[in-house]
């Protein structure tokens, strides 16, 4: 069952990195993404997967250069933690979360970090099966985020969120603006193409702000620094399909709810 692989610098321009896989109208952002991980193998990152044409992956790597809003230090941070499809319920997500503990143990990090929804988010793991695995909730914030850690050690500094992502809100106070960053194989291309047709046909500004450099993403004003909409400067959804004419109302609506 454990058949997995870990992508490198070495292999990853002939491996796939599970999310896009079919996709053919995001191949510059799959590219991108691709691009983000190479420069951060040599931060610690790691893409485990499994060795089938599947989404079935872990990420994650030291948290002091994680491309998160949050302080835990001498943690690794877990970022995408996928299992879908016929794979679910077979073994594999168990599988892949003892690969990072074991790596944290061998590292003698203080546990594992991660950041997750308190209701259930896009492009965030289950929360309730986390904290079955022995992950515990140590802050939540009022939009709707939780940060939940294994700790190996009970004496160790909780991790918490950066004082950024507290408010709930960004900067900007008018119309939709959203942050991305090529964490995501489909953001750029939605944020960039989808939003802007969304958001022209309903006379909304948009602004659209790419994270470059993990700093930028550490200062953000929400944790899901993969995707994530603010609407008049409140935090609203880490749900890319937002970004559809067809799909914006009825997410808008319900996330408000």
């Amino acid at each position: 069952m454990q058949n997995f692989i870990e992508l490198n610098t070495g292999n990853i321009a002939s491996e796939h990195i599970c999310c896009a896989i079919s996709d053919k109208k995001c191949a510059d952002s799959y590219q991108a993404k691709k691009d983000w991980l190479q420069k951060e193998f040599a931060n610690g990152y790691v893409f485990r997967r499994l060795d089938e044409r599947a989404k079935v992956f872990i990420e994650y790597g030291p948290a002091e250069n994680a491309w998160v809003p949050i302080t835990a230090p001498n943690y690794l941070n877990i970022n995408c933690f996928w299992v879908s499809g016929k794979y679910k319920k077979k073994g594999y997500g168990k599988a892949l979360l003892n690969t990072a503990i074991e790596d944290a143990k061998e590292q003698g990090r203080n546990g594992l970090v991660t950041v997750v929804g308190t209701k259930k988010f896009h492009f965030m793991s289950d929360t309730r099966w986390l904290l079955k695995q022995g992950f515990e909730e140590v802050e939540r914030i009022s939009s709707g985020f939780s940060l939940l850690a294994m700790k190996f050690d009970d004496g160790a500094e909780d991790p918490k969120f950066n004082e950024s992502v507290k408010s709930g809100e960004c900067p900007d106070k008018q119309g939709i603006v959203v942050y991305y960053s090529n964490r995501c194989p489909f953001a750029e291309f939605h944020a960039h193409k989808s939003l802007a047709e969304t958001a022209k046909n309903r006379n909304l500004p948009l602004k659209v702000i790419k994270l470059n450099t993990m700093e930028e993403a550490q200062k953000a004003p929400s944790p899901a620094t993969i995707f994530s909409l603010f609407l008049d400067g409140t935090f609203i959804t880490t749900d890319l399909s937002v970004c559809m004419d067809s799909r914006y109302d009825k997410v808008i609506e319900r996330s408000k709810k």
